[in-house]
């Protein structure tokens, strides 16, 4: 796979620069700056090399027809603020657009299409309109990792019709998670949450063979603690997964590898409510398991000390509320702390988990922290993304 950046001669080359703009937004304002913070170097390696750039990028789901709510107008905005430079939204049918159209001034540098998605053809990864977006640009550019698992027109069956080459950020992000699956530096542990265990069953079984601990948290431990007999009151749970959970632990017999989970709680009576810490045997019928209670959270101090790479994917518990993100900032706050004597490669995913280090301050305090999603928890599972194997 060819990286962009061991390219010579890109000047006045227009390249196609596929990337992930998918921010978060209300009243059509952007409420996270993560992924466009994300993108940058690969915006300003291109502009020293003098190449005019095509963006192409997303927001949302429109499903194939234009949405004035995902415009990707308030991003072109915030970007040409973050690079000082007049980037152009082209809201012309891509159809109709040829390449010496593209930049009306010979001093323009940039211009940014219109949500990609707005075009049904996008997600049906269709070969003429990959073909037709391919004429645009001498060069394409994979630079979005977290649309990589998608197969769509512009992730995909570009490649066939254009020279193609990874993107900075994609190249780091796959460094990165490299160091968690295939070039490990043991002991690993990994902390995985979120509510749904059936939707990361195949990331854990993929990760039990390879890493020392697993440490589950958040709404899908009170499926393990249901499994094991504990009553977890009013609690989040997945319905119909004991055999995903009996799964797991088969899995572990056959592995060397801990699994961790909650051996007392902090709860409330509502999600607003002030914390109660609670031995599992004192759960009552009311209750709502929100937190990790001091006990599991010493637990998981000791296991990160003496490791030497962690995965951290998913809160452990409902930090929007301060009174239960205690175990989520512990957990932080004790890999920054190794983070920071250069003793641990330290990997964080899932946007809850980075909405929390946003909210602390803490994003720029662990090795790696992945946007990706989707893409990231399949990479986890062992599967080889489209987006990926088209660039090879």
């Amino acid at each position: 796979m060819n990286n962009i950046k061991d390219q010579k001669n890109l000047s006045h080359k227009i390249v196609l620069l596929r990337l992930d703009l998918n921010v978060p937004l209300k009243n059509r304002k952007i409420t996270d700056q993560t992924r466009i913070d994300k993108i940058l170097p690969v915006i300003n390696f291109l502009l020293q090399n003098k190449s005019k750039i095509v963006i192409i990028a997303h927001v949302g789901r429109p499903k194939g027809k234009t949405n004035e709510d995902l415009s990707l107008k308030p991003i072109c905005e915030n970007l040409e603020k973050k690079i000082k430079q007049k980037i152009r939204l082209v809201n012309e049918n891509i159809f109709n657009l040829k390449k010496e159209d593209l930049f009306e001034r010979k001093k323009d540098q940039i211009v940014l299409l219109e949500n990609i998605r707005f075009y049904v053809e996008e997600e049906k990864n269709d070969l003429d309109f990959s073909k037709h977006l391919a004429k645009l640009g001498d060069l394409f550019v994979n630079d979005a990792f977290s649309c990589s698992h998608r197969s769509h027109a512009s992730v995909c069956n570009i490649t066939e019709f254009i020279p193609s080459f990874a993107g900075l950020q994609l190249e780091t992000e796959l460094n990165a998670l490299k160091k968690v699956t295939s070039e490990i530096k043991k002991p690993i542990t990994c902390i995985i949450g979120g509510s749904k265990i059936s939707t990361k069953i195949e990331v854990i079984k993929n990760l039990i063979p390879k890493f020392d601990n697993i440490i589950i948290v958040g709404g899908m431990a009170n499926n393990i603690l249901s499994y094991k007999g504990n009553s977890i009151g009013k609690s989040i749970k997945e319905n119909n997964c004991e055999l995903i959970i009996e799964d797991i632990f088969k899995t572990l017999k056959i592995h060397s590898c801990s699994l961790i989970y909650p051996v007392d709680v902090s709860t409330g009576k509502k999600m607003d409510d002030s914390s109660q810490v609670k031995e599992l045997n004192q759960i009552e019928k009311d209750d709502f398991i929100l937190d990790i209670g001091p006990k599991t959270i010493n637990k998981i101090i000791n296991t990160i000390e003496n490791s030497k790479t962690v995965l951290w994917n998913g809160p452990a518990g409902y930090f929007e509320n301060p009174n239960f993100a205690t175990g989520s900032l512990e957990i932080a706050k004790k890999i920054i702390e190794k983070n920071k004597k250069d003793l641990i490669f330290s990997v964080v995913g899932g946007g809850d988990t980075i909405a929390l280090l946003n909210k602390i301050g803490a994003l720029n305090n662990f090795n790696f922290v992945s946007t990706a999603g989707g893409a990231f928890l399949n990479y986890l599972e062992g599967k080889e993304l489209p987006g990926i194997k088209a660039l090879k």
